[in-house]
């Protein structure tokens, strides 16, 4: 199959002017961010370019705080990006479940960060995964920072790609959702058939969700279930500009640019929708602005411990294909001040609870989002009084919010705040571990005893549906060579 065209969902804002085509793009798509075969994982992927003519968006009337935001069609404009679809080696594995991630372009590359988050559940599961070029920074450039865009990447590869502008990434987001729901063995998932659509995306592409949200899956109604992670305080403007939050210019001036409240996702949701906040989410990027409360059809869950990005983001999640054994992964996620594209003046965040409860959220989200159980509420991190920072306890950690084994038995601080150095190392957190006496006063028995407390409070983590009973062995393993925690290179 080489290519083929895709009929436009229903609605009043939706493009219907052409029919989008797709074709193979030969060859092996490059990917800076895995270092893994996905055959081991059993998967296989396939790049395609997609083109045809999108429509832009007007918003018509206020863009309210309460996110019930109307638009009308804009102009339109021609282009041509491209996405690549993962699935399972073996089609009877497939489970029915479609992860369409929009690519995050705020280090100026085309990534996806939630496929390095979640991607051993996911092809643990059988789903496939879709990864979309909505934006124009990944293919040309220009964005906060110089990064390695397509272009640059590989220009013979990607040198006949044409984005318009962010303007026109929604309804470019929904043509790819679109291609992927064509019957038969005309679509790019090689004829599997898709029953659960889930968007996913992060950081600024989250962003981008809580407007597509909003203002455009009203009227597409093309998804089944929004994974929203790491979203700032409020979504990107109709035409696509986004928010000072992700420039690193702290948390003043965020609320100066959202006027100190946040944009909520509209409560009136068509479909189930899960927010994954850190806290580096909640403060630094005014996430915590939104309140959004729980709904029938959302639920936010805030990681106490966690930041925005970690050592798994940077070094575990870019290896791991299922087979490292735990000395290895224990190895990758010390906390480390080299972030490769710059060093921080501290260790960063080393606690993997976000790869291990996006994991969990995405299992319940997929079976949400195809008419099951809800996922658990959470109970949210307590924010200090000057709304800067977190109440904390004895150790320093942060209290309140999803509590996994590394804050409640921790053996250091972990937390989404108070890092500095280059680059976007303000996401990145820290980690400052304890010293023996403090070690040794937490933990009397000495290693037996952590390892025990451990285990409880992992279990008490998976009964409450935060962590999924598939990792369990793994983050056994893995806690007992990490104690006691050291930092790389000292």
């Amino acid at each position: 199959m080489e290519s083929g065209t895709a009929p436009r969902s229903g609605g009043t804002t939706v493009a219907t002017t052409q029919q989008a085509i797709f074709k193979e793009i030969p060859g092996i798509a490059p990917d800076i961010m895995r270092d893994y075969d996905l055959a081991t994982l059993g998967y296989e992927e396939t790049e395609f370019s997609i083109e045809g003519t999108a429509a832009s968006y007007e918003l018509q009337g206020e863009r309210g705080m309460d996110g019930r935001w109307d638009v009308a069609l804009g102009a339109e404009a021609p282009f041509r990006t491209r996405f690549v679809v993962r699935r399972p080696l073996e089609s009877d594995r497939f489970s029915g479940t479609v992860v369409v991630e929009w690519h995050n372009v705020s280090a100026g590359i085309d990534a996806a960060p939630d496929w390095g988050f979640f991607h051993r559940h996911l092809a643990a599961q059988g789903h496939a995964w879709v990864g979309v070029s909505a934006q124009k920074v990944g293919i040309d450039g220009g964005g906060f920072v110089e990064g390695i865009h397509l272009k640059l990447l590989a220009p013979e590869r990607y040198g006949a790609l044409e984005h318009p502008g962010d303007a026109w990434s929604f309804d470019i987001f929904t043509q790819v959702g679109a291609l992927l729901r064509v019957p038969g063995n005309e679509n790019p998932l090689g004829g599997l058939v898709p029953e659960n659509l889930i968007a996913a995306g992060e950081s600024q592409s989250a962003a981008c969700l809580v407007t597509y949200i909003n203002a455009i899956d009203p009227h597409a109604q093309l998804f089944n279930g929004f994974f929203v992670h790491g979203r700032p305080g409020v979504g990107v403007s109709i035409d696509g500009i986004f928010t000072p939050s992700s420039r690193g210019e702290g948390v003043e001036a965020t609320r100066r640019a959202i006027a100190a409240k946040g944009e909520r996702i509209r409560q009136d949701v068509r479909v189930p929708v899960l927010v994954l906040q850190s806290e580096t989410d909640v403060i630094l990027l005014g996430g915590g602005l939104a309140e959004q409360p729980d709904s029938e059809y959302i639920r936010v869950w805030e990681m106490a411990g966690a930041a925005h990005a970690d050592t798994y983001t940077i070094s575990g999640g870019r290896h791991d294909d299922g087979t490292l054994n735990p000395e290895r992964l224990a190895e990758l996620l010390r906390p480390t001040t080299n972030l490769m594209i710059g060093n921080t003046d501290t260790p960063i965040n080393a606690g993997p609870q976000q790869h291990y409860v996006s994991q969990a959220a995405l299992a319940h989200l997929a079976r949400w989002g195809a008419g099951g159980e809800p996922p658990p509420h959470a109970s949210r991190l307590d924010v200090d009084a000057e709304g800067m920072g977190f109440r904390l306890d004895e150790y320093g950690l942060a209290v309140g919010g999803i509590r996994t084994p590394w804050v409640e038995v921790p053996t250091a601080v972990m937390s989404g705040l108070g890092q500095s150095g280059e680059s976007f190392s303000i996401l990145f957190g820290r980690t400052e571990p304890f010293d023996e006496d403090a070690l040794t006063a937490l933990y009397p028995g000495g290693k037996a005893e952590y390892l025990k407390r451990f285990e409880a409070s992992l279990d008490a983590t998976i009964a409450a549906g935060f962590i999924l009973e598939d990792d369990r062995a793994e983050i056994l393993a893995v806690a007992a060579i990490s104690y006691p925690l050291h930092v790389t290179g000292a």
